[in-house]
C-alpha cells in the first residue's frame, strides 16, 4: 500500500512542472491534483501543495522530506498519520532482532544510510524493514531483489532508523573503523593532510570535508546512544584514543588513525566557533546540535599537549534531564527536610560535592518545587544547564565582564526573592551571597567540599567571617552519584536478554545502568553555631552534627544497598 501511495505522487500528472501555465488542460490538472491529495487522508495535503511539491527540485531524490517541508509538519506526527492512512505500522523506538542479520550482511552500510532503511526482524520468509522515507518504491523493490524475499515496511523516525543502522553495523565492524574505511586514507592522503595543518585556510577546508563532518557526527551520535556524559579525544605518541564516560566511568570506545586528530579538532572548533588556527593555547566553547527531536548542548574544551590537542566534550541531553527529587534518588524524609529549607524567606543553602556529582540537578529539582508564581527566582550560572519555566537565568561570560560576582551584584537590583548561584569560588562571590541573604533573600549555591560539615570551614577559608556564617547558613547538603544496579541482569552483566557478545544488552555487561544520588543534610543548630564562632575544624563539626542526629552519606548509601538499588562494591568505590 505504501508503494501504491508513493507511486501516485511520483507519477502524478504534469511531470514537466508547468501546471501554472494557462493551457486548456490546467483545469483538468487541478482536479487531478485534488484527487491525488485526497489519497493522503488525515495528512491534509492540498492540490496546490502537491503541485508545489512536484515542482521542487528535490522531489525526485527526497520526496518525503520535501513533502514534510511543504507541509511544515513534524516528522513524528506525519509518519503516524501516514501509518494510519496506509495501514502500516509506526514504531518510534524499534528494537533490533538477531533475525535481521541477513539484512545487514547483504545491504551495504552506505546504501542503508542513504535511503534510511534498516532491517528489524525476519521470520525466514519476509524481512521487516524500518524506514523514515516511505516514498521510495524503487528502493523497496531493490531490497526484495537483493534479499530474495518480500519486505514489510514499518515507519520509523529518521533518528530511530539511524540508531538501528549504527547498532547493527557496529556488531559486524567497529563503527568508526567502518566510516574511516570509506575515506581515501592511503599514504598519499595522510601525507597531504599532515602537510596542510600549518595553514588556517587549509584547516578550514579540512574541517568542511564531508567525511570529516560525517565522522564527527557519528562519534557524537554513538556517544549519545551509549548514554555518555563526556567524550574524550586523547592523542598519544602512536595512536588516537576516543573515550566515553558512561555513568561516571571512563572507558575506551574507538581508536581511529592518529592522522585524523587535526581534522577532528578543526571540525569541533568550527562547530563551537573557536580559532582553528590556534593550536598552542587552551580554548573553550559551546554549541547545540539536534538529533531528531533531541536537543544536545555541547561544552567543548581543548588543551595543547606534547602529542597534539586533547579534546573533551561535555554532552547534556535536554530531553533526558530528570529534575524530580524522586528521580535523583532522594528519600522522602530528606526531601521533606530540603523542601522545608527552600520555603524559608532568607538564608543560604549550600549544596556541596566534587565536579559531576549532580549538585546543579539537585538545586533545580528543589527549585521546581518552589512557588514561582509568587516568588521571583533568578540564577547566575556557568553554564546554564537546565531551562525551567518561570525563572530568569543569567549566563556567566568572563570575556564581557559577567562574572559570578558581577552578575550577582546585578541580580540584587532585580528585586529577587530566590537567587541560585552556580558556584561560590572566591571571596567576593561568597561575601555578596552573604549580603544577599542578610538583606532578605534566599540564596541557593554550590560549593566544592567533600562533605557537609566541611562547607563551614570552606567558607571561613575563603574569607567569610565566622559570625556571618552563623547568621546566614541554614544548611549544607552534600552528595555523590553512584551507579544503579542493572534491573535486567541484576548486576551480573549477563541474563536472559544478551547481545551477540553474550553481555546484557541493557547495561552492556557492566552490571550497572544509570545513576542515583546519595545525600546528607546538615542543618545548622545552636551547637554548630557555637563551634563555627570558635572556628572549629571539620572533624569537631562532624562529631557535633552526628550527636544531634545527622545522617551521613554512608548511612543513605547503606539503605540504598539494602533496597537493591546498588551494591556495596559501588558504594566503596565512591566513598572509600
Amino acid at each position: 500500500m505504501a508503494k501504491g501511495l508513493s507511486e501516485k505522487i511520483l507519477a502524478a500528472p504534469l511531470a514537466n512542472g508547468k501546471a501554472d501555465q494557462a493551457t486548456p488542460s490546467t483545469a483538468v490538472a487541478v482536479r487531478e491534483w485534488s484527487r491525488v491529495a485526497e489519497a493522503f487522508g488525515a495528512l491534509r495535503v492540498t492540490g496546490d501543495q502537491l503541485r508545489a511539491f512536484q515542482q521542487s527540485e528535490s522531489s525526485d531524490e527526497e520526496p518525503w522530506d520535501t513533502l514534510l517541508s511543504t507541509l511544515a509538519m513534524d516528522e513524528h506526527v506525519a509518519l503516524e498519520l501516514l501509518a494510519k492512512r496506509t495501514g502500516l505500522s509506526y514504531v518510534s523506538e524499534p528494537r533490533l532482532q538477531e533475525s535481521a542479520a541477513r539484512f545487514f550482511e547483504t545491504i551495504a552500510p552506505d546504501l542503508a544510510r542513504r535511503h534510511s532503511i534498516a532491517g528489524l526482524e525476519s521470520d525466514g520468509v519476509t524481512m521487516t524493514v524500518a524506514t523514515s522515507q516511505p516514498f521510495q518504491p524503487t528502493v523497496f523493490n531493490m531490497l526484495e531483489d537483493l534479499l530474495h524475499m518480500p519486505v514489510r515496511i514499518v515507519l520509523t523516525p529518521r533518528a530511530g532508523v539511524a540508531n538501528l543502522i549504527n547498532r547493527a553495523y557496529e556488531r559486524r565492524q567497529d563503527l568508526v573503523t567502518e566510516i574511516i574505511d570509506e575515506m581515501p586514507l592511503d599514504e598519499r592522503t595522510i601525507a597531504s593532510v599532515a602537510g596542510s595543518v600549518g595553514s588556517a585556510t587549509d584547516l578550514l577546508q579540512l574541517a568542511r570535508q564531508t567525511p570529516v563532518i560525517r565522522l564527527v557526527n557519528m562519534i557524537l551520535f554513538e556517544a549519545l546512544r551509549r548514554r555518555a556524559s563526556d567524550v574524550h579525544i586523547h592523542p598519544m605518541e602512536n595512536k588516537l584514543v576516543i573515550r566515553f564516560r558512561v555513568d561516571g566511568m571512563l572507558g575506551d570506545a574507538f581508536s581511529p588513525p592518529l592522522s585524523l586528530a587535526p581534522a577532528i579538532s578543526s571540525r569541533l572548533k568550527v562547530m563551537t566557533e573557536l580559532d582553528i588556527a590556534n593550536r598552542h593555547s587552551p580554548q573553550d566553547g559551546q554549541t547545540s546540535v539536534r538529533i531528531g527531536s533531541r536537543k544536545i548542548d555541547i561544552r567543548f574544551s581543548c588543551i595543547p599537549t606534547i602529542y597534539g590537542e586533547r579534546l573533551v566534550l561535555r554532552l547534556l541531553d535536554q530531553s533526558q534531564t530528570q529534575l524530580s527529587l524522586d528521580a535523583v534518588g532522594m528519600t522522602r524524609t530528606m526531601q521533606a527536610e530540603l523542601l522545608d529549607l527552600v520555603e524559608r524567606p532568607t538564608g543560604i543553602i549550600l549544596v556541596t560535592g566534587p565536579t559531576g556529582s549532580g549538585k546543579t540537578t539537585s538545586l533545580y529539582a528543589a527549585l521546581g518545587r518552589i512557588d514561582r508564581a509568587s516568588r521571583n527566582v533568578m540564577t547566575i550560572e556557568d553554564p546554564v544547564e537546565y531551562h525551567l519555566d518561570g525563572i530568569s537565568q543569567m549566563q556567566v561570560n568572563v570575556k564581557r565582564g559577567v562574572t559570578f560576582a558581577a552578575g550577582l551584584r546585578s541580580l540584587l537590583r532585580q528585586d529577587p526573592d530566590v537567587i541560585l548561584v552556580g558556584e561560590i569560588r572566591d571571596a567576593e562571590t561568597a561575601q555578596l551571597a552573604i549580603q544577599a541573604s542578610l538583606t532578605g533573600h534566599l540564596v541557593l549555591a554550590t560549593l566544592h567540599t567533600n562533605d557537609a560539615p566541611s562547607a563551614i570551614t570552606r567558607l571561613i577559608d575563603i574569607g567569610v567571617e565566622p559570625y556571618l556564617v552563623t547568621s546566614t547558613l541554614l544548611a549544607a547538603l552534600a552528595q555523590r552519584l553512584i551507579r544503579r544496579t542493572c534491573q535486567m541482569c541484576k548486576g551480573s552483566g549477563v541474563g536472559e536478554h544478551v547481545n551477540m557478545s553474550g553481555k546484557c544488552e541493557v547495561c552492556g555487561g557492566s552490571g550497572y545502568k544509570g545513576r542515583l544520588g546519595i545525600y546528607e543534610i546538615m542543618k545548622m543548630d545552636d551547637e554548630l553555631r557555637k563551634l563555627t564562632l570558635r572556628s572549629a575544624d571539620a572533624v569537631a563539626l562532624y562529631e557535633a552534627a552526628v550527636a544531634a542526629g545527622f545522617r551521613t552519606m554512608k548511612d543513605d548509601a547503606a539503605e540504598k544497598v539494602k533496597a537493591g538499588l546498588t551494591d556495596e562494591a559501588e558504594v566503596f568505590r565512591v566513598l572509600h
